[in-house]
């Protein structure tokens, strides 16, 4: 009876508005016109071909347009379900006329998206050895599903089968301008939604959600980060691999396991929103950009969760399973992901669909930049070797709605390609600068072999991404993401606790995880009540901080790094949904300290504009750019030196004056003095921070508070120095 009445309501639609219309999706304009009257019917439904050039479900005026690709499927059904229910209660085929190349399309009259769920059931050849996995009884997923059912609580999974759901977006973003900020601007802080705010201490009242993010937005105003960098938000299936171990229940909390591109993870919010799912993520980055803070989301596009020929088969596997993976002759999968199967994005069609999926958010989110997982993988050919214009590559660089949003690649995968400085995507793409950390972590804890590395890091990595590079476009601006901790790996706090990994609880006996930290324990190994060591671990993560923040290149370090948070020396946290992996808001009162040495150094970078990137000659004479060890009147440093300092310089001329600052780090345990360059009569140095602390146990010092030094100084044991040039 409801849907004659469905049908009925329709007819009367159609009778009062005129035969064509103009239609919308979402916030796609389509200057397409459409004729909304049915041609057909289709167990009982009216229908008529659709608008093959849309994918996906879009709601209309009278009905819903349903458009779906597979090229080796020989038929395609829609499938309706109630909320909720596993039996479809309408299946739809597609007839042959509502076909156009490898594409059906079909608009079907008198649908509410409220009162249904939608999937689909593909017929095709079955012959495993060619790659070929067609299933007339398979439900699958629709790849542009802008919503996903079953996920919608955290750790549960209400339904066998994912659904879709038809959203209406309703969000209304004003006139909010594009961000027009560079990357070289940024200052970007790593975070996990749900581990953000979900232990008991954050203070949130939506604990674990986009909703408790945004209540945080005050606090990350006050630490002075401009960039939040937000690990997978898109739907993924933490339930997919869960497992016991010693009684806890492991999920997979990071996210890395992409069930839906299209769709954002429905457990990240507080309320249902049923058909309006986004909506809470939405307001969560207008209030972020309203702050000025800008919104990099990490994407996985290098493989999905449907794994290996052991794993479920939802969506691509049953859709053109040949097209959309890698594999081998035998029809096996290539597995460069480390997580089953590698996406083929040489394929055009699996280029299309996250060039379309990048664009979406782009607009439908506002998104201001995207990290891409184990990047070099989107540039492996189709036998897995290395391509030099890889062709989706080129396509997102080219992209005229991508021109302006930051493109950042994880240059390197699992299966053995690390193309750090040398990643083919030209000027456009910026690199997570895997030297960086290395480099620094080393060289901090005393490795002084990799004094050369460090210090071309901390100048920029022109040595990576110079003029003398094939990518010809200069380091420090917008080519390099320096870092010294993110999610995969230890935090800072831990980088200087442990001397070796503790991931017992992830149940692999201490196996995963990577091996080379580059980390020291300070004397004792975690926990301890020594008050030298823990003086001493904190003084050399205000030493990591002061060399981020004072390194040419964009910086980014992990949430809760600013505070001293800990996972207690598991470096990969991957399956930890627990108070190890939360981070703990009592630790932000207890070393206060350490986060205003954060706070400041965060600020003193953007007062120094010198530091991100090249200005114009300096007046005063002084080099642009300067490296030495102790004496700053040589030219060089030697390989193996203990002690390095660099120095930049330029002239600001929304200031007025030259911008003078000189970095200086001393590895050694001794004392060690260092002598300061020349000003040339530019003014006088004066020091800013100082992570030993003087006799007050300060360790910066405010603008008008700066202590000015003569010729030299002496620097404590384990320590960095800051200092930069005034006219008094």
């Amino acid at each position: 009876m409801k849907r004659i009445q469905a049908v009925v309501r329709t007819e009367k639609v159609i009778q009062r508005r005129s035969h064509i219309v103009k239609t919308c999706n979402q916030n796609f304009m389509l200057d397409y016109s459409v004729s909304v009257s049915p041609l057909g019917e289709i167990s009982g439904f009216p229908v008529r071909p659709g608008m093959f050039d849309v994918f996906g479900a879009m709601p209309l005026p009278s009905g819903v347009n349903f458009t779906i690709h597979t090229h080796g499927g020989t038929s395609c059904e829609l499938l309706l379900f109630r909320k909720g229910e596993e039996e479809p209660y309408a299946v739809l085929p597609f007839p042959e006329e509502y076909k156009i190349g490898d594409v059906y399309s079909m608009m079907v009259f008198g649908l509410e998206v409220e009162d249904f769920e939608y999937a689909y059931r593909i017929d095709g050849p079955y012959d495993p050895e060619k790659g070929l996995l067609f299933d007339k009884n398979n439900i699958l997923l629709d790849p542009y599903a802008r919503a996903v059912t079953g996920q919608g609580v955290w750790g549960s999974q209400s339904q066998e089968h994912y659904h879709a759901r038809v959203v209406k977006d309703v969000f209304d973003w004003g006139t909010m301008p594009q961000s027009k900020k560079e990357l070289n601007e940024l200052v970007i802080y790593e975070l996990h939604v749900r581990g953000f705010t979900k232990h008991p201490s954050s203070g949130v009242r939506q604990k674990g959600t986009f909703a408790g993010l945004k209540e945080k937005i005050p606090y990350l105003k006050e630490l002075g980060i401009n960039a939040v960098e937000l690990m997978p938000i898109f739907e993924f299936d933490e339930n997919m691999n869960a497992r016991e171990v010693n009684g806890n229940t492991l999920l997979d909390y990071w996210g890395y396991n992409t069930v839906g591109f299209f769709a954002p993870n429905s457990s990240y919010t507080a309320a249902e929103e049923y058909n309006h799912e986004g909506t809470e993520l939405k307001e969560l980055i207008k209030s972020l950009h309203d702050n000025g803070i800008e919104v990099i989301l990490d994407v996985v596009f290098n493989h999905t969760a449907e794994g290996n020929e052991l794993g479920p088969s939802f969506c691509f596997k049953g859709l053109d399973n040949n097209e959309y993976y890698m594999l081998t002759p035998d029809g096996n999968y290539y597995n460069f992901s480390g997580c089953g199967n590698t996406l083929n994005c040489n394929n055009p069609i699996v280029r299309q669909m996250i060039a379309d999926c990048l664009r979406y958010w782009t607009i439908s989110y506002r998104v201001d930049g995207f990290r891409f997982d184990l990047a070099s993988i989107l540039g492996r050919s189709e036998d897995g070797s290395p391509m030099n214009n890889p062709p989706l590559l080129q396509t997102l660089t080219y992209d005229p709605i991508l021109s302006n949003v930051k493109l950042i690649a994880e240059a390197w995968d699992a299966g053995g390609m690390y193309q750090v400085g040398s990643f083919p995507a030209g000027k456009r793409w910026a690199e997570w600068n895997g030297r960086y950390r290395d480099a620094i972590r080393g060289y901090l804890k005393g490795d002084c072999w990799l004094a050369w590395d460090a210090a071309w890091s901390v100048a920029g990595s022109s040595d990576l991404y110079g003029e003398g590079n094939s990518h010809g476009n200069y380091a420090g601006y917008n080519s390099c993401v320096n870092f010294i901790t993110c999610h995969d790996g230890f935090t800072m706090y831990d980088l200087y606790s442990y001397n070796q990994k503790h991931n017992e609880n992830n149940g692999w006996d201490n196996t995963d995880g990577a091996n080379d930290n580059r980390s020291w324990n300070c004397g004792a190994e975690g926990d301890t009540d020594d008050p030298e060591v823990l003086k001493l671990r904190f003084r050399m993560i205000r030493n990591a901080c002061a060399v981020l923040m004072c390194s040419r290149g964009t910086p980014m370090f992990l949430a809760g790094d600013e505070f001293g948070n800990t996972q207690f020396g598991n470096n990969n946290g991957y399956c930890q949904d627990n108070e190890l992996s939360w981070l703990d808001w009592t630790y932000l009162e207890k070393n206060r300290d350490l986060f205003e040495f954060f706070k400041f150094m965060i600020a003193y970078r953007f007062r120094h504009p010198v530091i991100r990137k090249e200005l114009p000659r300096a007046v005063c004479g002084m080099d642009a750019l300067h490296a030495h060890d102790v004496n700053a009147d040589r030219v060089n440093i030697p390989r193996d030196t203990r002690v390095f300092a660099t120095s930049f310089a330029g002239y600001d001329r929304e200031k007025g004056q030259d911008d003078v600052v000189y970095l200086a780090i001393n590895t050694y345990w001794e004392d060690v003095e260092i002598t300061l360059p020349k000003t040339n009569r530019a003014g006088y140095w004066y020091l800013s921070v100082n992570t030993y602390g003087d006799e007050n146990g300060k360790y910066f010092y405010e603008e008008n508070e700066e202590r000015r030094i003569e010729g030299s100084f002496v620097m404590k044991p384990r320590t960095v120095a800051v200092f930069h040039v005034k006219k008094y």
